[in-house]
């Protein structure tokens, strides 16, 4: 434009004050280098377990409610095995950019030390978002159990030391770490036998073959409430609200015993911070919500959002303290 043309648009706009204000709304309202707001697609969360357990019934609730509250798609994509590193490969391998998030638990504290080499270090790859929830493990017994407390299991376990079998999922589980960190809190002594999932234990318990079985609540709730099993104690430092009538093993006169599992939303390490603000805002108001605080209550998880910078703590306490029990139990690394 020549010197001329530019000097006759000043003069254009200065004398028609509505086609100035037009001009400075569409200057305003699209920059050469402006970028639409986050998200503006559709948001996958990569979980590291197989469909309908409570992790994945977690994110889904999380995924809905996100979806709603920022106007975008987010949706679940489940990578199960390798103790989670190929939805962890997944995860920080895609770009930084808040598309491509990952749900982590009390498991992947528990990797770092059962593999002898991890393809990924939780501490220094991922970016933390917020908690999800918190759970405990429940210990049960068979509705005709000689045991109706949790004394009298410790009690038999120190009169017939190696005799008494306790079952869990496989080996190198939260579940099954569970157990060992019960072994050496009560010193006591009983033989940990891991099966491969839940739904063998739960054959096993009634049929005599354990005296004891280590899960989550949501996994043999319906047992419980059917009078099937009988719960003894629960994991964590304080009654939980999901099975407040159900006493912990500190109670029980465990001292220090404390197990909760945790889940929590990351995202590749470079994230940007405005980013996870935004996911961390919103997760603070959806975990906050009667609604879903009650969804997960039913499945055992209490609702607790959190900052970046207390998820990572919690990862790393983690991964010292079964590090440590691990080493204890001399479960080889795999």
């Amino acid at each position: 434009m020549t010197f001329a043309g530019r000097g006759a648009l000043r003069i254009f706009f200065a004398t028609s004050p509505a086609a100035f204000a037009l001009w400075a709304l569409v200057a305003s309202t699209h920059p050469a280098d402006a970028e639409a707001p986050y998200p503006d697609r559709p948001v996958r969360i990569v979980l590291p377990f197989a469909a309908g357990g409570v992790a994945d019934t977690t994110a889904r609730i999380i995924a809905e409610k996100l979806g709603g509250r920022l106007g975008q798609r987010f949706y679940v994509e489940n990578q199960p095995g390798a103790g989670g590193i190929t939805a962890a490969r997944t995860v920080i391998s895609s770009a930084p950019d808040g598309y491509t998030l990952a749900l982590l638990s009390n498991g992947t504290a528990i990797s770092v030390s059962l593999f002898s080499k991890l393809p990924f270090d939780p501490l220094r790859d991922f970016e933390p978002i917020s908690s999800l929830g918190f759970f405990d493990f429940i210990f049960a017994t068979g509705a005709n159990s000689e045991f109706k407390t949790l004394q009298d299991f410790i009690a038999a376990a120190k009169a017939r030391p190696g005799t008494l079998n306790v079952g869990t999922i496989n080996i190198g589980s939260t579940q099954n770490l569970s157990a060992e960190l019960f072994k050496t809190s009560a010193g006591i002594d009983f033989t940990i036998v891991p099966y491969r999932g839940t739904p063998e234990l739960e054959v096993s318990l009634p049929q005599g073959n354990i005296a004891l079985m280590i899960d989550s609540y949501s996994s043999i709730k319906g047992n419980l409430a059917d009078g099937k099993f009988r719960a003894l104690a629960s994991s964590g430092p304080v009654r939980s609200e999901s099975t407040p009538d159900i006493a912990t093993l500190q109670e029980s006169g465990v001292a220090g015993y404390d197990v909760v599992s945790w889940n929590a939303l990351f995202a590749p390490a470079g994230t940007p911070p405005e980013i996870v603000k935004t996911l961390n805002s919103a997760l603070r108001d959806i975990l906050g919500d009667p609604e879903v605080k009650k969804r997960l209550i039913e499945l055992g998880i209490e609702a607790k959002a959190g900052t970046p910078q207390e998820i990572s703590a919690r990862l790393k306490s983690d991964i010292d303290k079964w590090q440590k029990v691990i080493e204890k139990a001399g479960i080889p690394k795999q």
